[in-house]
């Protein structure tokens, strides 16, 4: 298994840029999306969060590539992404037809669970402009080969979008592999995405077109089987889900039909309830295994987004040359603080995330 090597930061514009929608989500806050009479409203999306994460926490140069629409909806996306820091220099705008019948601005509603509650995401996402990319809409070799960018990261999500949205990630990343540019992938296996267009077959078809491009793949158990069709027998609800040992299996098996796959990495999540879960990680690379800190009962006030900055930690340690062991407790531990705010994104500091790997507690900083 091949070392992780980025091109020298001097050497690119950005050090990372990401290729994704990113919705307007709108959130109830304390009550529910059918009862609330009142939203506030955030920018996400799960390849954008990774992106805007390496911005906000780690301090990396970061852009998004993405399409929107030119109306007052598409103007506020973009000024929360200026908030988040995120470069938006190569997005395409796409006209606004007056009511949004050609294309749109997706929205994402998103409310809390707490307790037996659980969590409940409504999207209202169809005929977006994102969705609607195609292949030759995007100068692929100016972003990698002009500008220059050190890490490319996309995945599942957006892949499952529209019938054109995977010719666009694999016109993407084979230009990335042609300037030297490292590439990740979070399978992020959402089967209300699929399930209109094919299902887990068109999943599994899709993601393993894109996987030999792919030098970091990121994923949790669910994603591994339903999105690339790897199965362990004894990865049932007889076992434990936080149970190492039988990841281990699948990265393993993902490893050998992938040898280009030069790190796998996986979130361990198991809910208590909506508000408490059991939290770790895993990493492989180099050959050998790396486990995060299992944090158990870990008390999550939002946890959407946990995943997406569980990833942008684990591409900085990777990225900055930390060592396997930082990057996947960077990565846990960003997703653990990110899961005790509101919104997809985080609003974590590197010395924040830096005091929980070192085991810091709860008790007041001042």
């Amino acid at each position: 298994m091949a070392a992780i090597v980025c091109k020298p930061a001097q050497d690119c514009k950005y050090d990372i840029v990401s290729l994704g929608e990113i919705m307007l989500r709108l959130d109830p806050g304390d009550d529910r999306i059918h009862t609330t009479r009142q939203f506030r409203v955030w920018e996400g999306g799960g390849e954008y969060n990774v992106a805007r994460g390496l911005k906000r926490c780690f301090g990396q140069r970061a852009a998004v590539v993405t399409a929107a629409v030119q109306n007052p909806l598409g103007q506020l996306l973009e000024d929360l992404i200026f908030q988040g820091g995120v470069c938006s220099e190569y997005v395409k705008w796409v006209p606004y037809d007056g009511i949004g019948r050609k294309s749109r601005i997706g929205l994402n509603f998103t409310e809390r669970g707490f307790g037996v509650r659980a969590a409940v995401g409504c999207s209202d996402r169809g005929h977006t402009a994102a969705s609607q990319l195609k292949q030759g809409d995007i100068d692929w070799d100016r972003i990698f080969g002009k500008d220059g960018a050190r890490w490319f990261h996309t995945g599942g999500i957006y892949a499952g979008l529209s019938e054109t949205t995977p010719d666009v990630i694999l016109e993407a990343v084979t230009s990335a592999k042609a300037h030297g540019t490292v590439v990740s992938y979070d399978l992020n296996y959402r089967a209300s995405l699929w399930k209109d267009i094919g299902g887990k077959h068109k999943a599994i078809e899709v993601n393993r077109a894109i996987a030999p491009y792919v030098d970091v793949m990121i994923g949790n158990e669910e994603d591994f089987s339903a999105a690339l069709g790897f199965d362990v027998p004894d990865l049932d609800e007889g076992c434990s889900k936080l149970d190492p040992a039988n990841f281990k299996k699948m990265i393993q098996q993902a490893v050998k039909a992938f040898p280009n796959f030069k790190a796998v990495a996986t979130t361990l999540r198991a809910a208590t309830t909506a508000s408490r879960n059991d939290w770790g990680a895993v990493l492989y690379a180099g050959g050998q295994f790396y486990d995060a800190m299992l944090r158990e009962d870990l008390e999550l006030y939002d946890r959407v987004g946990g995943g997406d900055s569980f990833a942008s930690g684990l591409i900085y340690g990777l990225m900055e040359n930390k060592g396997p062991e930082y990057a996947v407790n960077c990565g846990a531990a960003h997703g653990a603080l990110a899961m005790t705010t509101p919104g997809d994104t985080t609003t974590a500091s590197l010395a924040e995330v830096e005091r929980v790997m070192a085991g810091g507690t709860a008790r007041i900083a001042r």
